[in-house]
């Protein structure tokens, strides 16, 4: 299953992913963290400071397409090859930690905790590019990953509305929006809402730094039924982020995170759903600016007839 954590800036998302991902990890379920925020702070939250082993994925975007369109007959090349391009016959499509070069060459496995990272900001990007030129290795993976009940895969998203940038958005099982119990914190997490009704993607609130019973009944009555669960300001908590022996969590965190797989283990994977939602975006994607760019109609990429799941898995295995 695939979840992604939003929200405001500062609304505690990074905290969030890294504690759930470390929840679902200590239950001895196969689990792998992406850093997909632009401050790319979730290796820190996870407790893995320092430098990478592993390269960045923005960083060999190239051969990452080349890669996956494997012997896909209707993508040419890896320039051909879009964020938004669905996998189809002949393309390579991934198992979760597979023995594969994309996960050779992009897992970090320091921790207890697998880490793939989107890449920073250099000094080459500033005032060139925008940060979803990165993120589209992320929307890649994901349109080629094949994962299995018990798999999870949890992704420190980009801040505010900004994931609705690209087709990344619709990529996930179920989202958490992570709100505090302010004013802007809810103004983000109603624009987040909007944008996903339109789309169909499923949206639970968990509510975080929540200090007493005025701060919960504030979020009850912005958000309504949507709250799933919420966090207080546990000293356990911040003794994570900064880097100490935290010891267990409080009960109220750890009540919040079983709340929150129970949510998502009730999910049904929709292999369907998710391939018409990639080939929409690209098609989308193709005609607005795609196209033009790489000189080519990118349109000719879908194949109706590919059906996206375990079954083309192991067909591609064959």
């Amino acid at each position: 299953m695939r979840v992604a954590f939003v929200g405001k800036g500062g609304s505690g998302k990074t905290t969030l992913s890294s504690l759930f991902a470390h929840h679902l990890s200590e239950s001895g379920a196969p689990v792998l963290a992406i850093g997909g925020d632009i401050n790319q702070h979730l290796a820190e939250a996870l407790g893995t400071p320092g430098p990478a082993h592993a390269l960045p994925l923005s960083s060999r975007l190239p051969e990452i397409k080349d890669w996956l369109r494997g012997s896909n007959p209707r993508i040419g090349s890896a320039a051909e090859m879009v964020k938004t391009t669905p996998a189809g016959t002949g393309s390579r499509l991934l198992r979760l930690l597979g023995d594969d070069e994309i996960h050779r060459w992009h897992v970090d496995r320091r921790g207890a905790v697998p880490l793939m990272r989107t890449g920073e900001f250099d000094e080459s990007d500033l005032g060139v590019t925008c940060y979803h030129s990165k993120l589209g290795a992320v929307e890649l993976y994901l349109n080629h990953l094949v994962d299995s009940p018990g798999e999870y895969v949890v992704v420190d998203m980009t801040a505010g509305a900004d994931a609705f940038a690209s087709g990344l958005f619709t990529r996930f099982d179920l989202t958490f929006s992570v709100v505090e119990p302010t004013r802007k914190s809810v103004s983000v997490y109603e624009q987040y809402r909007a944008h996903a009704a339109e789309f169909g993607v499923p949206l639970a609130v968990v509510g975080n730094k929540v200090c007493d019973e005025g701060d919960l009944l504030f979020l009850k009555q912005h958000v309504g039924d949507a709250l799933l669960t919420y966090l207080g300001n546990s000293p356990a908590v911040r003794a994570r982020e900064q880097g100490r022996d935290a010891g267990p969590l409080d009960d109220r965190s750890t009540l919040a995170l079983h709340q929150m797989r129970t949510a998502l283990d009730a999910r049904t994977k929709d292999w369907a759903r998710f391939q018409q939602q990639a080939v929409d975006f690209h098609l989308r994607n193709a005609r607005a600016w795609a196209n033009d760019a790489v000189g080519t109609d990118l349109t000719h990429q879908v194949e109706p007839a590919f059906r996206h799941g375990p079954a083309a898995l192991a067909q591609a295995a064959d």
